[in-house]
């Protein structure tokens, strides 16, 4: 009796898996889904030798991993395995910041003082966002996971921060540093808008792309960090922006970048540039990124002419 009876209960949970399924997945991917792009973000408490742009750096890595939990490495158990917009706007965050230590890391090589901890940051923060406790790719031992890699990363630009402090490392706050910081930060953001044109020039069906949205929100998420970076360097080299009178220029770039940043359709279309009926949300973050990027060129070139004289 008791057979039959676990059978027909066997039977009975049959049709009611797949909605079972259906309400684990679906109501734990809106749970997890989360795309942080908060304006008003800080970098805590910051001592006045130490880089209020490294600090943030480090809180935005930290905030991703372990306050809004990474996703991107998820495993196929967990519902939000299945997210494609928020794990794309995590790893082009990452990305962001990456080329943000190397970049100190070139600027303090240049002065022939290359910090350990930077290039440590820069190489833990190239390692693939998409490799949790076992990389099948590599071997079935255990492995390092992204979010450990990732946690090293603003470990070590915490240190920098507290060597600064110390003097055991070196921030320097000229017009040439900044200048150089600028182009290369702005040679990142010709490289996305290369990006975004490229995938333009595919020339994707608008309902079929499915890789708009991803591209969409990798490159939100190097912007949004980008323009957090940008803001507290501009509090780290403030009285060289007072002193070269481009305070008004830096804000205008700011708001530009934020703008881009701000950015987030409810649903990513890439229909015509020229079209009445479907928005082109890619050519529309491309102009928001190259505004920026114009500015952030103006006062590249600013500083440079500063500097000469």
């Amino acid at each position: 009796m008791r057979e039959g009876s676990g059978i027909r209960w066997a039977w009975w949970l049959l049709p009611v898996l797949p909605v079972l399924l259906l309400l684990y997945y679906g109501i734990g991917m809106g749970l997890a889904h989360k795309i942080d792009a908060d304006p008003t973000y800080g970098p805590g408490p910051v001592a006045a030798q130490q880089s209020r742009a490294v600090a943030m750096a480090a809180r935005l890595i930290l905030r991703e991993v372990d306050e809004n939990k990474w996703v991107a490495n998820d495993p196929f158990f967990n519902p939000s395995s299945l997210l494609d917009n928020m794990p794309a706007y995590q790893t082009g965050l990452i990305a962001a910041i990456a080329r943000f230590s190397a970049h100190l890391n070139a600027l303090a090589g240049e002065a022939g003082r290359e910090d350990l901890e930077l290039s440590r940051a820069a190489g833990f923060l190239k390692y693939p966002g998409t490799v949790w406790k076992f990389d099948s790719r590599t071997s079935w031992a255990p492995t390092a996971s992204s979010e450990k890699q990732y946690r090293s990363a603003a470990r070590n630009l915490l240190v920098f921060n507290d060597h600064l402090t110390t003097g055991d490392a070196v921030f320097t706050r000229d017009r040439a540093s900044l200048a150089r910081l600028l182009t290369l930060v702005g040679a990142d953001m010709d490289a996305a808008a290369d990006h975004l044109d490229n995938h333009l020039a595919q020339g994707h069906w608008t309902l079929l792309d499915g890789g708009a949205d991803d591209l969409y929100f990798d490159t939100k998420g190097r912007l949004y960090a980008q323009s957090m970076i940008l803001r507290e360097l501009g509090w780290d080299f403030a009285q060289i922006l007072a002193a070269a009178d481009l305070g008004d220029q830096w804000q205008a770039m700011l708001a530009s970048l934020n703008r881009a940043a701000a950015l987030q359709p409810a649903l990513v279309l890439a229909g015509d540039e020229d079209s009445a009926l479907l928005p082109n949300h890619l050519a529309n973050q491309g102009f928001r990124l190259l505004q920026a990027r114009s500015r952030l060129a103006g006062l590249a070139a600013a500083l440079a002419v500063d500097d000469e004289h």
